[in-house]
Order: structure tokens, then sequence, then C-alpha cells
């Protein structure tokens, strides 16, 4: 196991995972690889489920702090998003993401993307509630 994979091992240890999908040749950019908006697209599904868990409810995403592009996505491979709460406020979340590519018969897997999401807890009018 490469240096970079036993880190990513202990950085997901703690995380949950959130989100696994396979890339397909209608995410492709025209340099081959997924395009950057679909991955931005998946981590706030993943961003989605992990404030809801969180907030036991509704949740939005309100600000990307943070998104870096660590490595190509290329089509074909397996896209797996793992997430952990960083933080909370009175009604927000602050939520880190991280996406990793592998093939899909398994084997070694290496990050792509980085990301801070801030997400809102959502009363039933759609309006902040406090996280509980």
């Amino acid at each position: 196991m490469s240096e970079t994979s036993v880190r990513d091992a202990a950085d997901t240890e703690k995380a949950l995972p959130l989100l696994r999908t396979l890339t397909l040749p209608s995410e492709a950019n025209l340099n081959g690889g997924v395009f950057g908006g679909w991955i931005m697209a998946e981590l706030d599904k993943a961003a989605g489920l992990l404030g809801m868990r969180r907030a036991k409810g509704a949740c939005a995403t309100v600000a990307v702090e943070n998104l870096r592009f660590v490595a190509a996505l290329k089509v074909g491979e397996e896209f797996s998003v793992y997430g952990q709460v960083e933080s909370v406020g009175r009604s927000s979340m602050r939520l880190k993401l991280d996406g990793f590519a592998g093939s899909p018969a398994g084997g070694e897997r290496r990050r792509v993307v980085e990301a801070l999401f801030v997400s809102v807890a959502l009363d039933e009018a759609g309006r902040a509630r406090p996280v509980p």
C-alpha cells in the first residue's frame, strides 16, 4: 500500500461512507476525464446525506468553503465519497468530504477531490432551525 493510500485509509476511518457510483461516458469532459461540475454535484448529494443524518431532518447547502481537485477522475472509475461533520453551530454544520477513485474491480484507490461544505438545518417551512 502506498503512503498516500495509508493516509487516505486513516483519514476515512472516522468518516462515513456516503456515496458510491460508477463514472460513465456521459460525464466526460473534453479531456476524457470526468467533468468537475458532475463531481461537485455528487459531493453536494453526499453533503445532503451527511447533513440530514446529523440534523435529523432536512438541510440545504449554503456554501462551499473549499473545493480542491487533487487528481483527475477518469471515465469508467468508481467514485466514492466519505464525509464527517467537522463542526456544528446553532443551525449550520461544516462538512468535510473526500472523494476517491478506484477500479470497479477493486484494489487501491486514490483521493481525487476534497471539499468543505456548509449546510443549514431547515424546518418544515424551509427556514433555518437549530441543529439538535
